[in-house]
């Protein structure tokens, strides 16, 4: 993010409030509710009563961090216009929620489930794609985590001007997040969302305003100068990062739709009503958040040309400098602002590490350890393992690998996998057990050797996409070679008749 040299002393103090307010809520959202810590239901999806507003911004929460604004601003500016597919990928991400998230909420709500391998193993009755599964999610959800850390690290320590160090600063953050989560569970994490999405909302802007009018005023003079120094970030896209832009569409919109933490989200939801009116409001987002943080990049162009590498992830911190110096207003908005960036990345980390502990108490130890434990025991295991991955997380984020950008790809490749599973299994009565786990493998190998070989795409092509490919074809050709798996179970017929292709 680069160092906020205007912030010292006013940066800790922004900080400390935050950190503050979290915990204050997480008290609050624990406090006289007898059995949040005895439910699985209650700890994890807020006893399935998120009314509008909480789940309208922890849905917002879920798919924009103050990392989106750290790490795509940057990218932007690398760039150039044909980053508008960050847009793209965000208004893609809810057309696929809407594609099954209602019917998913009215199973879930009727069989009671927590994570999201319980509609899994409920619609194939498989060990194997059960543990492939969880996996799969344990490997998005850990990379997700970690690049939050690593943001958490950086944005401390650029607001503070350097005063906080990047390792005090995740350490510090790490226990808020742990403090407040382990009182309230997600309702803590919900109400925490709420207070961060404002905070977010009218930073973005104020920032916006203020880098236009640094710029000269108009976004004219700023697209006439990158047209002047710069070309390349203006002209047509190549044949291949056209075909790259696409990739990273389908490779985002339906990896990112089925987030465990999302997929908890809709869960969570206190009715049908309520889930759909959320996402109607989530389909203006895009525009108000990730369309914004791109027109930082393209503004930061002209304010700070020349930027290469890692220099350029400097960038959001640079304009911050700049835009504080207007006035004390800008000042104050600042501050406020990259204080709520901090406590969004927080957010989004303890949203994360929710999820993480849910599929290890719920999915690991009370389906295949110890399937008699009482849920209050379940939820202890996953409070006391989440604390265990957080602290082998940090030791990795001490040296980040790569930058965030290449981060936040990483985890997409293996977990966009449980695709076919998840959603094809609830609209098809013939998807077969066998075929899909077969295609998880052998999507899973696909993906995981072109990441981890340095070969991340193919012509363009996302190693993500090229797995998944291959699994849909394994999915399908191999269900239409083999018997149909819900053949003949009464309960799931009828969650299946809803609607049959």
């Amino acid at each position: 993010m680069g160092e906020l040299t205007f912030a010292g002393i006013d940066g800790i103090i922004i900080l400390s409030a935050f950190a503050i307010i979290m915990l204050v809520i997480g008290y609050f959202s624990g406090r006289g509710e007898k059995n949040i810590h005895e439910s699985l239901t209650g700890y994890y999806l807020a006893g399935k009563n998120l009314g509008i507003i909480a789940l309208f911004f922890t849905l917002f929460a879920t798919q924009y961090s103050g990392n989106t604004i750290v790490g795509y601003a940057p990218t932007a500016y690398r760039t150039g216009f044909s980053w508008l597919q960050s847009i793209s990928f965000m208004t893609i991400i809810i057309g696929v929620y809407l594609l099954f998230a209602p019917r998913l909420y009215v199973i879930a709500k009727k069989r009671n489930f927590v994570t999201p391998t319980d509609w899994l193993e409920h619609r194939f009755n498989s060990k194997g794609i059960t543990l492939l599964a969880i996996f799969l999610m344990l490997w998005g959800l850990g990379n997700y985590l970690l690049e939050q850390l690593v943001a958490i690290g950086q944005a401390v320590s650029g607001m503070t001007g350097g005063t906080i160090p990047y390792q005090i600063a995740v350490l510090a953050f790490v226990f808020v997040m742990l403090a407040y989560e382990w009182m309230g569970g997600m309702k803590a994490v919900a109400f925490t969302d709420v207070m961060q999405g404002i905070v977010l909302l009218i930073g973005i802007f104020a920032f916006v305003a203020g880098g236009i009018y640094l710029a000269g005023g108009s976004f004219g003079s700023i697209t006439q100068f990158i047209a002047e120094t710069e070309p390349a970030k203006l002209a047509v896209p190549a044949a291949e990062v056209n075909i790259n832009w696409f990739s990273m569409l389908i490779l985002v919109g339906l990896g990112a739709s089925i987030y465990p933490h999302a997929v908890q989200r809709i869960y969570a939801a206190r009715s049908e009503k309520t889930l759909k009116k959320s996402f109607a409001r989530m389909a203006w987002m895009p525009l108000l958040t990730t369309g914004l943080v791109f027109l930082v990049g393209i503004i930061g162009i002209k304010l700070f040309p020349g930027l290469e590498g890692g220099d350029s992830e400097q960038l959001v911190g640079l304009m911050a400098n700049e835009i504080a110096s207007i006035n004390s207003f800008f000042y104050w908005i600042m501050i406020i602002f990259f204080g709520g960036i901090v406590a969004a990345i927080v957010s989004t980390a303890d949203s994360v590490l929710l999820s993480f502990s849910s599929l290890i108490s719920n999915d690991v130890y009370g389906k295949f350890i110890n399937p008699k434990a009482s849920e209050h025991r379940k939820v202890m295991v996953g409070k006391i393992v989440g604390i265990i991955a957080i602290f082998g997380l940090l030791w990795i984020a001490w040296n980040p690998p790569g930058t965030l950008y290449e981060i936040f790809v990483l985890k997409f490749e293996l977990l966009v996998q449980v695709f076919p599973a998840f959603v094809l299994g609830l609209y098809w009565k013939r998807l077969n057990g066998k075929a899909v786990f077969w295609g998880m493998v052998i999507g899973a190998i696909v993906a995981g050797v072109l990441t981890f070989t340095g070969n991340k795409t193919v012509y363009g092509i996302h190693g993500g996409i090229i797995g998944l490919s291959l699994n849909f074809i394994i999915c399908i050709v191999g269900s239409y070679l083999s018997s149909a798996s819900a053949k003949k179970d009464p309960v799931l017929e009828e969650d299946m008749n809803v609607v049959n292709l």
